[in-house]
């Protein structure tokens, strides 16, 4: 298998597995703890990792669009108008939440590796 490809295929389980984990949080949001959002957290720093340099512009304008209507959801500038006074409301928020504990590192990640690559360039 290419280093390329292996390289692919561990982004994609450190982002698959931080997806999963960011719902599991919101459905059982009174059990979330420290250690499985540093968990998320360091998923994040994976995936970020991982991001190649031709993908950075692709998944830099769709992780800061999913940070910044995750963090609306969570302030409730959208979830207040469309569910309000319903339980699934706080699942959701509990959710972007989670999503955003996953993308936040990725996107500082990949944002810095672009910033340095445009720096050292000739």
């Amino acid at each position: 298998m290419p280093i390329r490809a292996r390289e692919n295929l561990i982004s994609a389980w450190a982002f698959l597995i931080g997806i999963i984990i960011a719902v599991l949080i919101g459905v059982f949001a009174e059990q979330r703890n420290s250690l499985v959002l540093g968990i998320l957290a360091v998923l994040g720093l994976i995936v970020g990792y991982f991001v190649s340099e031709y993908e950075a512009q692709t998944f830099l304008l769709a992780s800061v669009s999913l940070v910044i209507v995750s963090f609306a959801g969570i302030q409730g500038l959208v979830l207040d108008a469309a569910i309000r006074g319903i339980e699934i409301g706080k699942i959701v928020s509990a959710i972007l939440s989670a999503l955003l504990v996953l993308f936040v590192p990725a996107t500082i990640i990949v944002a810095l590796k672009t910033v340095f690559s445009l720096a050292t360039q000739k």
